[in-house]
């Protein structure tokens, strides 16, 4: 599937043969994906979708990598509801289905998360993970939310607006260098904007090759050139989370 010029859109694979280690639950009026640490850690990340939805197959097997790396992991309905995208809707509908779906509108949905994670499952720590459509909303609440201790975007950045780079705690940016979405021009006006005005640790890496969606690939839709690089991408993504979890 060619997605050039498709915001958010990318080859998915063979999306039906996951299901995920975890379970679906629901917490107030939100469907939820939880997947629990092999031993409790007091320590939890909330993984965010992209426009696939929560029940996406890929983003299950990312966070059930994550998970099994000590962190429990909560996947919500950031749609509420709402329909996901698929490969069949039609592009010339994309910009009213996105108004509907503000990556930017999810503060509500993540404080009762992350209410649920303290009283429930009596977390302690609290970290967020999102991909390109998560990754905005990533980006989003690592701008407006002191208690999420760090943060991961990936391929995914806020474009419009000029007060996006006074992250309030340590943020990981991650990228493709052949993501038809983002530029590298794009990404390197990040880096300099957050140089001048950000005051937390940061990171952003631009992994040689990939390309949008990269590092959410399940081993049958990856091609042995791009292994290494999504390896890295996801060892780099837990080195992160660990250095400002731990303890």
């Amino acid at each position: 599937m060619s997605s050039k010029g498709f915001p958010f859109q990318y080859d998915i694979g063979r999306r039906s043969n996951y299901v995920g280690r975890g379970q679906e639950t629901q917490v107030e009026n939100i469907k939820a994906y939880v997947c629990q640490p092999p031993f409790p850690t007091g320590k939890a990340i909330v993984v965010v979708h992209d426009i696939y939805g929560w029940q996406f197959p890929d983003t299950r097997y990312v966070a059930d990598i994550i998970a099994a790396d000590g962190y429990l992991i909560i996947c919500p309905d950031f749609f509420l509801g709402k329909e996901p995208w698929t490969p069949n809707d039609r592009w010339q509908n994309f910009g009213d289905w996105l108004k509907h779906r503000d990556p930017m509108k999810v503060d509500r949905t993540a404080d009762i998360i992350m209410r649920c994670l303290k009283e429930q499952y009596h977390v302690k720590k609290i970290g967020i993970v999102g991909f390109s459509w998560g990754g905005m909303a990533v980006h989003h609440l690592m701008l407006t939310n002191p208690e999420l201790k760090t943060g991961v975007s990936a391929y995914g950045i806020i474009r419009d607006s000029e007060d996006r780079y006074n992250l309030l705690n340590p943020t990981f940016f991650i990228f493709g260098e052949k993501d038809h979405t983002i530029s590298k021009d794009q990404v390197t006006l990040l880096e300099q904007k957050l140089m001048e005005y950000c005051r937390v640790d940061y990171r952003v890496k631009v992994y040689p090759g990939q390309v949008h969606g990269f590092a959410q690939c399940k081993p049958e839709d990856t091609r042995p050139k791009d292994v290494p690089y999504i390896e890295e991408a996801r060892i780099d993504m837990l080195e992160w989370l660990n250095r400002y979890l731990a303890g």
